[in-house]
This record gives structure tokens, sequence and C-alpha cells, in this order.
């Protein structure tokens, strides 16, 4: 309206303006007739204005309504798909896990995948997780002795880079790193390797390694992911600005590649993208062969790393597993050890895990429901970290 009445009160100045000058010279009229088509043009302006502004309300509700829809995938991908179902922990859970912890003197925690679901980072073994899709991980001796295999792997992992790295600790992590840091764990080991513990403040051993960091097969150097990320994107500029481009697909879609997240970080891509133009880079320091500095399947848990989380199995008085089936022998062997070495053995995960048959207390249940709620019972009560 204030607009409609600005446009009016224009139109009456300038029809006195030219009642005014009707009478002067020749030139004056030129002059006036000049102004009259600058006056012309600017209301043309200004109600192609009112146009585009109505078109950009009409875009600015569309674009609210893909955002509002991009939320829903978000939302569905992370509490349908990633994170198993399951029912809130009991009154009885809850106890009986207190008194688990207050229990014990030394406890060891073995944390896996499930721990990390809540965080939209994807296990395997559970009803959605990889393995229902079919996905097979590439193993140790094919990533060696194939280099179209490698370039596979490099262009899926170069490519969810972003949205992996991206990730943040659940409220999982943070109670954990709350418990740890009043002396309630004594010593925490991980089979993932996002590190998202240490985002939160723990400190785990990484029992599978880290893909923070690319080792060099053949010289043993090592260099962070970020500078190996800055590398690969200059040796593939087009394909890296493709990839880029392709990340703002529709979360949730199993068209966009960009939204087909593994456990490890990589992603599904079409194998046109990477076949044979991809381009890996080679370790500055000899030339060799470039690898994540995790533990593929097939592979073996450096010496040190297992030892050293072996010592603290035997040794501990209470072993608690969360969010981990325990089918991977690096991890089910510490469990195992611990047991035997007459430890109190709980887990928290969703589902099955291999050590069912021997824990003491096994409680079905999200990692990031229940461990939060403890942090508020008894003499366990500690400040959370989050």
């Amino acid at each position: 309206m204030a607009m409609l009445a600005g446009s009016l009160s224009s139109i009456a100045r300038f029809g006195r303006v030219k009642e005014a000058i009707e009478t002067i010279t020749k030139r004056r009229l030129f002059h006036m007739a000049a102004f009259q088509s600058i006056y012309k043009h600017r209301l043309c302006i200004r109600r192609k204005y009112i146009g585009l502004s109505s078109q950009c309300v009409a875009m600015q509700a569309m674009t609210i309504a893909l955002s509002r829809q991009n939320k829903a995938s978000d939302d569905y991908l992370r509490n349908k798909r990633i994170v198993p179902v399951a029912d809130p922990p009991s009154s009885k859970d809850m106890n009986l896990l207190f008194q688990f912890f207050d229990q014990s003197h030394k406890l060891m925690v073995l944390t896996g995948a499930g721990i990390s679901t809540e965080s939209g980072i994807p296990d395997y073994r559970s009803p959605n997780g990889a393995y229902s899709s079919g996905f097979k991980p590439i193993t140790h001796q094919v990533f060696v002795r194939s280099s179209k295999a490698r370039r596979r792997y490099w262009a899926r992992s170069y490519a969810g880079w972003r949205r992996f790295s991206a990730a943040q600790p659940s409220a999982a992590h943070y109670a954990l790193a709350s418990l740890e840091k009043v002396g309630q764990i004594s010593f925490m080991v991980t089979q993932n390797v996002d590190r998202l513990h240490h985002r939160a403040g723990s400190d785990p051993l990484e029992l599978h390694g880290s893909v923070y960091s690319v080792v060099c097969l053949d010289c043993g150097a090592s260099i962070c992911r970020d500078l190996f990320q800055e590398q690969v994107k200059a040796f593939n500029p087009k394909w890296a600005v493709a990839i880029e481009n392709l990340e703002s697909g529709n979360p949730g879609s199993d068209k966009s590649f960009g939204m087909q997240q593994r456990p490890d970080g990589d992603i599904e891509i079409d194998e046109k993208f990477w076949e044979e133009n991809f381009i890996i880079p080679d370790c500055e320091q000899c030339g060799g062969t470039l690898k994540p500095d995790v533990v593929f399947f097939g592979d073996n848990v450096p010496k040190e790393r297992a030892v050293k989380a072996m010592e603290a199995a035997k040794n501990c008085d209470a072993f608690l597993v969360l969010g981990s089936s325990l089918m991977t022998m690096s991890a089910f062997r510490l469990v195992r050890a611990a047991y035997e070495a007459n430890a109190a053995v709980a887990i928290v995960n969703i589902g099955e895990t291999r050590a069912d048959d021997f824990v003491s207390l096994k409680i079905n249940a999200r990692c990031g429901e229940i461990l939060p709620r403890l942090l508020e019972m008894g003499s366990i009560a500690v400040p959370n970290l989050h």
C-alpha cells in the first residue's frame, strides 16, 4: 500500500510539473519529454519490481518447503535408518547398570559402531546397517594388490569425507567423557575410526586405527587426512568440483550417491566416476602406496596396540561393551579374556552379540539414551561435559 501511495503521489506531482512547463520554450518541452520518458521507465521498473517481489516470495516459500523436506529426510535417515529401533531403557535397566558401575573399581569400556549411529554414522550389522544392502567392505589383500580397488576406495572415501568429518559426538560420547574425567572408567578402547570420542573429550585406544591419518605401506610415513584430501583435489580438480556439487543432493535419496554413507566414511559412487580418470597421490617420501591408517578386514591389529588392549582386559575387574556386536575377533577376544579373568561383563547393544552367552548383564537400548541418565544416579552423579 505504501508503494502504491508513493506511485500515485509521484504521478500527481509530475502531472503538475507538465502543466506548468507546457507554455515555455521548445527546448524546455524537449527536456520535459525526456523527463516523462524517464518517469515512465521508472514506473515500469516499479511494476516489474512488484512482480519480481511476488516471485521471490513464491521462491522463498518453495525453499522453505524443500528445507523442511530435507530436514525430514535427515531425520528419517538418522532416526529410522541409521539408528536401530529399541525401547527406552527401563528403570530396572538403569538400576542394574548403576550397580555395575558402582561395584567396579577398575572398569574397562569397549565401544563399537553402535555408539556413533546417533551421530549419523551407520554401522555394519544392524537391520539397516551397511551389510543389509549387500555392501562388502574392502579387504586389506584386495586394497594392496588391485590399483582399480584402490581408485574405487579413495574416490568413494574422498567424496564422503566432508559429510563424515562433519559428524558430531552424540550424548553417549559426552557421557563417557564425563565418566572418564571423574575416574569411573579406567581404560577405554574403541573399534571406531571416526574420532568422535576425542571430540567429546576422551582419549581411547583406537583398536582399528583412524581415518584421520593416511600411512604409506612402503616406508611407513604418515600424513594427516586433510592434507591428503587437498592433494586428491589438486590431482582431480574437475572431479572434485563435480563431487562438491553432488553433495547437495536430497538426503535419504538412494539415487544421490552423496548420501550412501558407509561406517568408515566412504560412499557409494557409480563406477564411471572413478574407473579411469581418478588419480591417487603417491607417498611424497618414497612414491609408495597410501592407505588410511585403519585395520581393514583381513588385516591384523598392530601388535603394540593389541597387547596394550589385552593387558587392560586381563587386569580389569569389570568390562562394559557399548554398541558392539563383537563379531570381529579383535574385540571379542578382549571380552573373553576379561571374563576368563573373572571380571564382571555387561553389554549395552541393540541386537545379539557374540558374548551374550556368558555376560552377567545385557541391556537392549541405545547408548545415547542410557548413559546420560546414568550421570544423574546416586554416587555416580557427575556433571555432563556436553
